[in-house]
This record gives structure tokens, C-alpha cells and sequence, in this order.
């Protein structure tokens, strides 16, 4: 082989900025199910929505938590969400502005909520959560897909999601923040990923 030979790194990926409103979690569990279905990968659906479901919640409240208690409104407050599948991997993202990691609580049989992160925690094969570059927050988790990715399999048409008006951020300074996180993330997953496989193959 060529020490000059590129080989490409097979990776399904997508995100999207979302207005933090209660309706963006809906529309983060539609962007799963339309990506994995897009993607071929319909037998993870039900794991991935959980995990996006509790994620995206708890971006939500948070981000609306931070907006109210700075006294700036929750017009232009935005959350992110991507999917990215690389080697026999999946993962899910969400980002949110607040710099406050989520802390895995132990409720009791009798207290309501407080369990998202214990469901994750089951689901994922791992998850963690840091402090983007770009200022607020990503929380990951991580899902075996099986078998890795052939180049075959990232090959498709795009096809645009449709949500209803309202739940897409438009352009921001939030926007812009949460995209540049999620492509940070992004950059990063692929390129460990991937090299942490090909150590594994090497041995």
C-alpha cells in the first residue's frame, strides 16, 4: 500500500439545531427514526429515541432553566442534536448552552422523574458528558451497531426531514454556537473512532 493512500472512513452522519421548546424533544425523536430509517439501521430505533428522548429533555429544561434565571427569554435558545455512525459504532449527541454537567441521581421507588440518565445508562454502552470549545455542553452515548460500517453503506439520498414551523432554530448566534459544537463533536468521534479500530486491528 501506498504511504500515500488515503482510505476513507465510512460514517453515516446528522444534525440539527432545534428552538428549546417542550416540542423539540418530539421533533429529536422524528429526526432519529428518519435518519435510522434513511440509514438502514431500522433495529436501532427504539434504543437510539429513548436515549435522544431523555437527552434531549433534560437540554431542554436546562436551557430554558439558564434563559429564565439570566433574565434573557427563551426566543432565541437553541439545542442540538446528530446522529453518527462510524465503524461498529453509533452515537448520540445533544448539545445544549449551559455549562452544568448532568449528574446520574439514584431517586427512590417513590420519587417521580429524576431517572433519564439511569435509562441511558442501561441503554448506552457507555456516556459521558464535557464542555465544548465553543462554550455550553455535549452529552454523548454510545451504541454497538454489530458490525462496522462498509463504504456501501454510506451511500444515500439526501431526503430533508419536515417538522412543523417553529421548532427549527434559525440563524443565531446560539445557532451558530450549537452547530460548531455538534461539528467539533463530530470531527472528533470519527477520527477516535476510527483509530482506536484500527489500533484493535493491528494487534
Amino acid at each position: 500500500m501506498s504511504a500515500d493512500k488515503v482510505t476513507p472512513i465510512p460514517l453515516l452522519a446528522a444534525s440539527i439545531r432545534l428552538n428549546a421548546v417542550p416540542e423539540a424533544v418530539a421533533a429529536a425523536r422524528l429526526f432519529v427514526r428518519h435518519n435510522l430509517m434513511l440509514w438502514s439501521l431500522e433495529e436501532h430505533i427504539e434504543t437510539v429515541t429513548l436515549i435522544m428522548s431523555e437527552l434531549a429533555t433534560n437540554a431542554v429544561r436546562a436551557s430554558i432553566t439558564d434563559a429564565q434565571a439570566t433574565g434573557e427569554g427563551t426566543s432565541n435558545v437553541v439545542i442540538g442534536a446528530q446522529l453518527c455512525a462510524v465503524e461498529a459504532s453509533l452515537f448520540v449527541e445533544v448539545y445544549d448552552r449551559t455549562n452544568a454537567l448532568p449528574v446520574r441521581s439514584h431517586p427512590d421507588q417513590d420519587t417521580e422523574g429524576g431517572r433519564g440518565l439511569l435509562l441511558v445508562d442501561v441503554l448506552a454502552k457507555q456516556w459521558s458528558a464535557y464542555r465544548t470549545n465553543v462554550g455550553g455542553k455535549i452529552v454523548w452515548a454510545e451504541l454497538p451497531l454489530g458490525s462496522p460500517l462498509e463504504p456501501s453503506d454510506c451511500v444515500h439520498e439526501h431526503t430533508p426531514l419536515v417538522l412543523p414551523r417553529g421548532l427549527r432554530a434559525k440563524y443565531s448566534t446560539d445557532e451558530h454556537q450549537a452547530r460548531r459544537a455538534l461539528l467539533d463533536r463530530l470531527m472528533t468521534t470519527s477520527i477516535l473512532t476510527s483509530t482506536a479500530a484500527r489500533m484493535t486491528d493491528a494487534i
